[in-house]
């Protein structure tokens, strides 16, 4: 009963809920037609006065533009009026000779110039720029000539270095007032700095030369360096007894006298005021700096004249290097600023540098191949300092490539020194080649003298190229290269990794042609000397080890009489090649010998043959007293590099009773652990247990028993 009643309510109230929403959309409805209504009204009101006011609109835009254009012209008057009171405050300071107020001036003026560029007045600007140039010029020209005049008192320039000592020493009665005027005009001509660049443009080479950009030089320096320019345009330029092309070290050498005669002057005057007045400019290197300009442009001028005359070519950047180098280590140049390697990096220029460098270098390796001396090591007579033994044709081709190094360090791009490292690299490969033909030559003479010191002269190369891979410099041209190579795809990731991570380096690919060829001449020396010794061993072969007398029946062990021939040929071998080979070589040298000398012995001799108790104690005798012996020059413990003849010597020198045991330990364990506890406890670790029980059945010495 009670489910019904609700059923019939819930059933009732969902009609009224209907008509009551029914009800707020037909509300809804109402308000938003009025709103409709309204907005077309309004639309229609804004529309109208639109149109009403549209005339004034058009009057008052009128207006606007009147009125601004009238502030343009008043502006432009203003700034004309500016300009005029500028130039009359000018006119006025230099009627009362008040010239620092007329510099400061002008300074306002031209940097009032320079903010005014951007506008599109070209009259306004025009007008600006000839005020400032006119009032420039007469205030230059004043102080120009009233700072000549200083300079000219205090005997400027200093043409000989006496001069500049005699202008620090005497000191006359006027000199406090002299000083006292220059530090004035040079601050004034300082001022003048701004306006000065704006009608100066700086003297600039070609962009070929990719000189780094640098500010004007200073205005009083410049001053300070007319003298010194007319004197070096005169000298060194037209048909004077001194322009002599093929005499370059003269005018370099002018310039550096000039630099060192001013330094003290710029240093103890100069610097002083540009210090006071808060200039970051250094007097005696921008002073160096506007010398440098006349060299740079000299060069430009006369290398095209003397570029295909090998000899002037390569006398000239001799003595540019030489300059160079002076410049910058005495007198403080940076290798930032423009400089002489600037022009030689130009295309041109460079490519025959590098072509005249490969072709004298050439020359002089065939020079020191052909030498007589070619071969002789310069401190044959010194033994602390010919340890490696090099040949002078070796050390003459290593000072070359150092002195080529020295020649390309500063040059002023990663990609210019890279092409003078792959000429290097090319040298080096010639050399080699080189060697390797001479070594041909000498294959039937092996362990003759000048096939060893072509030995010695390829290990000391390769040696010198490792040294130099980790040399900072050619770790930065890594790098450079490394980003060359990069860019270009010329390598694969592997080696650019190997490369990155300087696991490989730059000489990596000369080194190992070299140490190649470092293998194969010393493997063709083992193998003689190892030829020469298993000849001379055929006796000691055939030595009767089944029937010799035990120990107890001698008096006295001796050497066997057929391992003479043996042991003299190896000993007459090591120091002759002892003598012969550096150090490092010959240590490789003799190790790789005994390495096959062991395997020899053991094999051919030791294996080969049955021992009785006398047979295998001589055997014993000869090696560890005598063979062994010969190597104790060259290690501790020579024994330790014959593994296979020791042991084979211990094991057929085992007493009966340990032999037996051993045996038995054997084929009991057929290669257990323990077998190796019994190898190890007697001595044994090199040889396997199958080599050890064949060892065991060459002695014959066992008890009747049986084997």
């Amino acid at each position: 009963m009670n489910k019904s009643v609700k059923v019939l309510t819930v059933s009732s109230e969902i009609p009224k809920r209907i008509h009551t929403a029914l009800k707020k959309a037909e509300e809804s409805k109402q308000f938003l037609n009025q709103f409709l209504e309204q907005e077309t009204h309004l639309f229609s009101s804004i529309n109208s006065h639109l149109l009403t006011a549209q005339p004034w609109m058009e009057d008052l835009g009128a207006m606007i533009n009147q009125i601004e254009e009238i502030e343009r012209h008043l502006a432009y008057l203003k700034w004309i009026s500016q300009i005029e009171e500028l130039s009359d405050n000018i006119q006025q300071y230099l009627m009362t000779n008040n010239v620092p107020e007329a510099a400061s001036t002008l300074v306002f003026m031209a940097e009032l110039d320079i903010k005014l560029q951007e506008s599109s007045c070209t009259h306004l600007l025009g007008f600006m720029r000839a005020t400032v140039k006119f009032w420039h010029k007469i205030l230059k020209d004043k102080l120009t000539s009233d700072f000549e005049e200083i300079l000219a008192q205090l005997h400027w320039p200093f043409i000989t270095p006496s001069q500049s000592q005699t202008v620090g020493i005497s000191r006359p009665a006027s000199a406090p007032e002299i000083y006292s005027n220059l530090e004035t005009l040079f601050c004034q001509l300082l001022k003048l700095q701004t306006s000065d660049e704006l009608f100066t443009e700086p003297k600039q080479l070609p962009e070929k030369y990719s000189l780094p950009t640098s500010p004007s030089v200073i205005l009083p320096i410049q001053i300070m360096l007319t003298p010194l320019q007319k004197r070096f345009r005169y000298h060194f330029r037209g048909n004077r007894q001194t322009n002599v092309i093929s005499k370059p070290e003269w005018y370099l050498a002018q310039v550096l006298l000039w630099i060192g005669n001013h330094t003290q002057f710029l240093d103890e005057k100069i610097q002083p005021i540009l210090d006071k007045v808060g200039s970051s400019v250094n007097a005696r290197l921008e002073f160096s700096r506007g010398l440098m300009m006349l060299i740079l442009e000299k060069l430009a001028a006369d290398i095209p004249c003397l570029l295909y005359d090998d000899n002037l070519f390569c006398h000239l950047v001799d003595e540019v290097l030489l300059f160079e180098k002076e410049l910058h280590s005495v007198h403080g140049y940076p290798s930032t600023f423009a400089n002489c390697m600037h022009i030689l990096s130009e295309e041109t220029c460079f490519q025959r540098w590098l072509t005249v460098e490969r072709k004298f270098a050439l020359q002089k390796m065939d020079s020191m191949l052909s030498s007589e001396a070619a071969w002789i090591s310069q401190y044959k007579d010194i033994t602390d300092v010919d340890e490696m033994k090099v040949p002078d044709c070796a050390e003459t081709f290593m000072t070359l490539l150092l002195v080529i190094t020295g020649k390309y360090k500063n040059l002023p791009t990663a990609s210019r020194k890279l092409q003078f490292l792959e000429l290097q690299k090319d040298l080096v490969d010639d050399f080699r080649i080189r060697l390797t033909q001479v070594m041909k030559e000498e294959t039937r003479a092996s362990l003759g003298f000048r096939y060893c010191a072509i030995l010695n002269a390829v290990n000391y190369i390769s040696a010198v190229l490792a040294d130099w891979a980790d040399n900072v410099f050619f770790l930065q041209l890594q790098q450079a290269a490394l980003e060359v190579f990069a860019e270009n795809n010329t390598l694969s990731k592997l080696q650019l990794g190997q490369l990155a991570s300087m696991e490989s380096s730059v000489f990596d690919d000369m080194i190992n042609l070299l140490e190649r060829l470092k293998h194969d001449m010393l493997t063709r020396q083992v193998d003689h000397v190892f030829r020469e010794v298993k000849d001379a061993a055929k006796l000691y072969k055939k030595e009767r080890w089944l029937s010799l007398p035990s120990q107890s029946e001698q008096a006295v062990m001796s050497l066997s009489s057929s391992a003479c021939p043996l042991l003299l040929t190896l000993r007459d071998r090591l120091l002759q090649l002892e003598q012969q080979l550096c150090f490092s070589l010959f240590k490789v040298f003799w190790q790789m010998l005994v390495e096959k000398l062991d395997i020899y012995i053991y094999q051919e001799i030791i294996l080969a043959n049955h021992f009785n108790e006398g047979g295998a104690a001589q055997l014993h005798f000869d090696m560890t007293r005598n063979l062994f012996p010969l190597f104790s020059h060259y290690c501790k413990r020579p024994e330790n590099y014959f593994k296979h003849v020791k042991e084979a010597c211990i094991l057929l020198n085992l007493n009966v009773g340990s032999a037996l045991l051993l045996r038995d330990v054997l084929q009991s364990t057929s290669g257990q652990p323990p077998a190796t506890a019994a190898l190890n406890e007697v001595g044994i670790y090199k040889l396997a247990q199958q080599d050890v029980e064949i060892l065991l059945n060459l002695r014959t010495n066992w008890p009747n028993t049986g084997k």
